[in-house]
Formats: structure tokens, C-alpha cells, sequence
């Protein structure tokens, strides 16, 4: 058992009990900290697995989780304090952990860390905010831009004029200020290629953007999708194991959102395993994916849906597959 499980189950109330499907129930401490009145009526449960632990309050809606491999979070330290850990407990617990990931990260670093090469563009990819000569390809790629809510500001676009390039949007892949690869979506309905890319083996996308600030990184399948919300992208609908690594050396709460398709339901699966969370938020039967979402709701709207429908219960997620997926 870890060393965070230990010390959750050491300050718990003493008044508990266990549900059938393993969830230790007890008063809540959270809900008179969240604005809603005390909880006497067990409403707080955690669930502990050997490699993390997930708190949910069903009467105030406060959840918190850890998992191997991350730092505490911020939640999980407030779920600490509330159930009376001494700060000292709290702090060596969190130096504890600090320490546990550091040498996972050293072994890691040793025997699987992906390392990506530089790579060129395409020919005569230029950026598109550098664009003079306005023709009807160029053109048509703004257009493209604006149907799908996408802007100059979110992020470095490219546009070739040569005949293999014209008609697509070039998405470049940094890593570390580095362009690593790129992908290059058609704007056409009927293509029958709809990206080309130069992509290496372990890479997710957007990772340069994960700032310290953020407390949760949302995972989706594709790159559009990952500008839209700020989050990464698998540029598949599988995790690799290096791409596991690189995403929780964020050391952040992980919201995978997957397609709605048969690939997407592998992936929760997948997240499942993991410990990550995942998010089917309640959007329209026709929305497939983040970009559809976004077209319709906007961004903000869509990316509150994403956080306030995230789930850590593999119990959860599965009962919201059913739904997501029909």
C-alpha cells in the first residue's frame, strides 16, 4: 500500500463503512467548506486501489484523487486538512512523493524517455499569419479556419503553396520550442487522404503548453480537438506507454475525452487502466468529437462541460460509456 493510502485511511472518521462495491463511506468533511451544509448521512466515499486512491463527495460534489507517478494536488491536500491531518503529516507527505517521482522519473528517463529529432517542414511551408499573396488556396484555408473556430492567436499554422500542400491546414508538432513533426489535415470532404504527417513514435501533442498553472491536462485523439481546449493530443485513439510517461510527468489530473466511436471506447478502457479520469459530457447525440462541440457550444461552454462531467469511478465511466457510445 502507498505511502498516501496509508496516511488517508490513518485520518479518516472513525465513523465508516464499506459498500458492496468497495467504496468506504463516511461523513463527508468537504460540504460545509463548498458552501452546502454538514454531511451526517455518509454521503463521502473513497475508493483505494494499489497504485492510488479517488475521494468523491456525493452531497457537495467535492472529488480529489492521487495516483502513482504525480505529485499531491491541491485537492487532495484540502481533503487532508479537512479530515484533520497535522500540516507537518501533509507537507512530509507531499516531500514524500515529490521524492518517490523523482527516482521513478530517473529510471524512466534511463530505459524509455523518447527523444525526438528536428524535422523540416514541407516545402515551402510558410506560416499563415505571414501570408501576402492572397489566392483562392490560401483563401480557402482561412475559410477552413473560420468554419472550425480557429485562430491565428491559438496557435502556429502553416500553409504550403505546393500542389501536394495547397489544399491542407500544416499543424506543426514542437517539443521543447522544436518542430518535431507536423501533420497536414485536408480541407476537402472528399479526400481521400485526410492527413498526412511526419510523426515519431511516443510524441503528444501540445505538451509545450502545459504550463504550471494548470491543475488538470485534458487528453483527446487529435491535435484540432487540443487546440480548442488548451490540451494534448494522442494523434490516435491508443496510448503508448511512452506517451503515458510523457503525460503524467505533468504531474496534473489527466481528463481524457474520447471520440465517439469504437476506437474512443478502447481508449476510456485504456484511461481506465491508467488511472486517469475521462469525460462524456452531455452533448448532443451528433457530436462526435471536441471540434463538433465546439462549433455548436463554443469554447467555453464546451470546455466546462469537459471538467464538470469528469469522472475518476471506473464504475462511472463505464456506466457513462454505455450512454456516450449508443
Amino acid at each position: 500500500m502507498s505511502v498516501v493510502n496509508e496516511t488517508v485511511l490513518t485520518y479518516l472518521p472513525p465513523k465508516r463503512k464499506t459498500t458492496p462495491s468497495g467504496w468506504l463511506s463516511f461523513n463527508a468533511p468537504c460540504c460545509h467548506h463548498n458552501g452546502t451544509s454538514s454531511d451526517t448521512r455518509l454521503r463521502g466515499g473513497l475508493i483505494l486501489n494499489p497504485d492510488g486512491v479517488s475521494y468523491h463527495c456525493f452531497n457537495c460534489g467535492y472529488k480529489a484523487s492521487w495516483q502513482q507517478g504525480r505529485n499531491l494536488s491541491i485537492k487532495m491536500r484540502k481533503l487532508l486538512q479537512w479530515m484533520n491531518t497535522p500540516d507537518d503529516v501533509i507537507n512530509k507527505l507531499a516531500l514524500t512523493v515529490m521524492q518517490e517521482n523523482e527516482g521513478l522519473e530517473v529510471k524512466l528517463r534511463m530505459t524509455e524517455m523518447p527523444e525526438f529529432n528536428t524535422v523540416p517542414m514541407p516545402e515551402d511551408a510558410i506560416k499563415i499569419s505571414d501570408i501576402t499573396d492572397v489566392n483562392k488556396h490560401s483563401m480557402a484555408i482561412l475559410e477552413y479556419m473560420s468554419q472550425r473556430k480557429l485562430f491565428l492567436e491559438d496557435y502556429t499554422y502553416y500553409w504550403s503553396p505546393s500542389l501536394g500542400y495547397r489544399d491542407r491546414l500544416i499543424i506543426p508538432f514542437y517539443f521543447e520550442g522544436r518542430i518535431v513533426g507536423w501533420t497536414a489535415r485536408t480541407i476537402k470532404d472528399n479526400s481521400k487522404y485526410k492527413y498526412m504527417s511526419e510523426q515519431q513514435p511516443g510524441y503528444v501533442f501540445n505538451l509545450d503548453n502545459q504550463g504550471y498553472r494548470k491543475i488538470f491536462v485534458i487528453v483527446c485523439e487529435g491535435p484540432i480537438d487540443a487546440i480548442h481546449i488548451e490540451g494534448v493530443a494522442l494523434l490516435g485513439s491508443e496510448a503508448k506507454d511512452q506517451q503515458r510517461m510523457l503525460i503524467n510527468r505533468l504531474s496534473k489530473d489527466v481528463i481524457v475525452v474520447p471520440d465517439r466511436d469504437y476506437a474512443g471506447s478502447k481508449l476510456v478502457e485504456q484511461a481506465i487502466d491508467f488511472g486517469w479520469g475521462v469525460s462524456m459530457p452531455q452533448w448532443d447525440n451528433d457530436i462526435n468529437d471536441i471540434g463538433d462541440a465546439v462549433e455548436r457550444y463554443g469554447r467555453i461552454f464546451t470546455l466546462h462541460s469537459i471538467v464538470s462531467h469528469a469522472q475518476t469511478s471506473p464504475l462511472k465511466i463505464r456506466l457513462g460509456a454505455k450512454k456516450w457510445f449508443t
